[in-house]
């Protein structure tokens, strides 16, 4: 039995900034990951060419904006796509299923169109 407040999942769960839980949200881990990887090595990168450590913050901040929202867009359209595939995949199975063995078949189709020619 779990204790008050925990999760019964054994995985846990991060919540960023208190109210983005990144674990249930698709794409949102990895996005968050790759985001602060380019904002540390966009910073570090910065600092080390000039010095300046201001800058270099932001610069840091404004890499893991853009990585992060690139990395975020990149993952859902590509989740996007592989949705509309399966969708399409799955109509395809269905119809197969369908009409298999019927007037409507349309491999039985191609066969008549091609005897008859």
């Amino acid at each position: 039995m779990a204790a008050e407040g925990e999760p019964d999942d054994p995985k846990k769960s991060f919540k960023l900034l208190g109210i983005l839980d990144v674990g249930t949200i698709p794409c949102a881990r990895e996005s968050v990951l790759y985001g602060s990887l380019g904002a540390l090595t966009l910073g570090l990168g910065h600092f080390l060419a000039t010095s300046r450590v201001r800058r270099s913050c932001h610069f840091g901040a404004g890499g893991f904006i853009l990585t992060t929202l690139g990395c975020w867009f990149y993952c859902r359209y590509n989740n996007a796509k592989l949705k509309f595939q399966q969708r399409m995949i799955q109509k395809g199975i269905k119809n197969k299923i369908l009409f298999e063995g019927t007037e409507f078949d349309p491999e039985k189709q191609k066969a008549r169109t091609e005897r008859s020619n």
